[in-house]
Formats: C-alpha cells, structure tokens, sequence
C-alpha cells in the first residue's frame, strides 16, 4: 500500500496556532505531512528560513509524521519531488478561500495528479495570522493563545530587536 503525503504551504513567519491546528489535523489524515515553509524574495520576512523551521519543528515536537522543509519555486514541483499527492490549505474566511481555489486550479493545470485539500481552521483562530503575531509583539502585547507558548519569546525578542 502506497504512503499518503501531503505538503502544507506557508510562510510561517511565525508558525501560529492555526497553522498549528491544521497541521495537527492533517497528521491524522496523512502518513506524512511536509510542512513547506516558501522561500518568497519578493517579500521581507521577520523571521529567517532556519528561525522558522526551528520554530515549527519545536511546535509540532511529538508528532512524528511531519518533516519540516523549505522550498522555492513551484508548489507543485517541490510536492512531486517529496512524492506528495495532497496539497493542504488552510481556510480562516471566504477571503481566502477565492484565492486558495485560484492557486489550486493553477496547480492542478500544472499537475492534475496532485490535489488540494482544503481544512477549515478551527473558529478560534478564524482571525489569527501571522502578520497580525508581528505586529501585536511589535507592540510588546500578549501572544499567550496566538502562537505556540515554546516560540513566545524568541518571537518576542526579535520584534523588540526590530524597534
């Protein structure tokens, strides 16, 4: 029987626990889920590629079927290179749902063997991004239940760094 794997896109500048959730929840499901973290040069992340994969690896400590990795390019070329044949979305809001069906038609134009999977981030955290982390630890309030307790203070002390 063939392994069902999966890859979870992101940025994760920082991992939240939406990502989280949904991460959790499509270990259930899968084999193996890669949680990719997307190199993008057009954007100007707060946290380095090593700091985030750090993170998520810390964050997801116990769950054995996930693998933490980095990638640039193609979604679809970094999922059949780990063999993956479920791309898994996280939606918080209609707004990102017609986005997320856009990238998930272009996917499939670009490899109709891989699907996308769409989960539904739990209500609690149908608000939490991780640009909204950043700019509340920008302005040294709380993070208790917006991300993982073990990255509270790393994030913490970058965004202090920053100011």
């Amino acid at each position: 029987m063939s392994k069902k794997i999966a890859v979870y896109p992101g940025s994760f500048d920082p991992i939240t626990k939406g990502h989280l959730d949904i991460i959790k929840r499509a270990s259930g499901i899968f084999d193996t889920v890669y949680v990719a973290i997307l190199t993008n040069s057009a954007k100007t992340p707060m946290f380095s590629v090593d700091e985030r994969k750090d993170f998520i690896k810390r964050s997801t400590e116990g769950i054995e079927n996930v693998v933490v990795e980095s990638f640039s390019g193609l979604l679809v070329d970094f999922a059949k290179k780990v063999n993956a044949t479920v791309i898994v979305k996280g939606l918080r809001a209609m707004s990102d749902f017609e986005y997320e069906f856009q990238m998930a038609l272009m996917n499939r134009k670009l490899d109709k063997s891989i699907e996308t999977m769409f989960l539904t981030t739990s209500g609690k955290y149908s608000y939490l991004s991780s640009s909204i982390v950043k700019e509340v630890a920008r302005h040294s309030a709380s993070l208790d239940g917006l991300v993982p307790d073990c990255i509270i203070n790393d994030i913490i002390k970058k965004a202090n760094s920053k100011n």
